[in-house]
């Protein structure tokens, strides 16, 4: 499905489901201490029913699934989900996934313990989206806004990489990342309250062909190039590793994480 959004990459369009073969093979990348943060506090366990939003391929869901939570995913490209449904099933994972934009989830008052929004949440349209998760969302829910990016000026590779996604795609907004918390619009605050904001610094290791096929999976290349910017794309891409990276090499990230909840 296509997504038109004047306030993202000056309103080009993208499409996750063209990407989502890549999605799940190359965007699995979170660390431990990405999943041990949601942990400590308390929430995603055993017990509680979580919706995560955005879910794409499923990862979130997929490996916390050990922790106990029931999960239910959500994402408006078909693709994502076929994918997400077929990695679950691989591992025998009991994780409901539906084909819907946020802005059109509907489910009973009290649903759910939890909401997790994983690189997503800026895509909503907070109006439409924050009274239906106040309405689902039990009494003391949290809305949990979770996030992860390399940071282009202090790491020699992710920076290259991201000025090759620029030659091709210059309006990509999702260039220059620098560390800072999670950006909650003022908007939210009149149905949830901030419990805690954190952000990180972590070392994510790749190959050559992991890194070129995660930046494959982003939206300013395989979501949004037209086949033959595609075929030049990754030919350059590749041309490049081999001139700048090893064959095993760790790429400097920074996570986010923003607890919300209900008022």
């Amino acid at each position: 499905m296509k997504i038109i959004d004047k306030n993202i990459d000056s309103g080009k369009a993208f499409d996750w489901g063209l990407t989502s073969k890549e999605y799940a093979k190359y965007r699995d990348i979170y660390p431990q201490i990405f999943y041990d943060k949601i942990i400590e506090r308390n929430l995603c366990v055993n017990g509680q029913t979580v919706l995560d939003l955005g879910t794409g391929t499923g990862v979130l869901p997929r490996n916390m699934y050990k922790y106990g939570a029931k999960w239910i995913g959500a994402d408006i490209s078909e693709n994502q989900i076929i994918e997400a449904e077929r990695l679950s099933k691989a591992e025998n994972m009991e994780i409901k996934y539906i084909v819907s934009a946020t802005e059109n989830i509907e489910f009973p008052e009290n649903s759910f313990d939890v909401i997790t929004a994983c690189q997503c949440f800026w895509y909503f349209n907070h109006s439409v989206t924050l009274p239906k998760f106040e309405k689902i969302l039990k009494d003391n829910g949290r809305l949990l806004v979770l996030y992860m990016a390399w940071l282009p000026f202090e790491d020699k590779i992710a920076g290259a990489s991201e000025e090759l996604v620029l030659k091709y795609s210059p309006n990509w907004s999702g260039a220059g990342e620098t560390m800072h918390p999670i950006e909650i619009p003022n908007e939210v605050y009149d149905y949830f309250e901030l419990v805690s904001n954190e952000e990180y610094k972590v070392k994510v290791p790749f190959t050559r062909e992991s890194w070129h096929g995660r930046m494959k999976a982003c939206r300013g290349v395989g979501a949004s190039l037209n086949e033959q910017e595609l075929v030049s794309w990754e030919e350059e891409h590749k041309n490049l590793l081999t001139k700048i990276a090893p064959q095993r090499f760790e790429v400097l990230h920074y996570a986010a994480l923003a607890e919300l909840k209900k008022r």
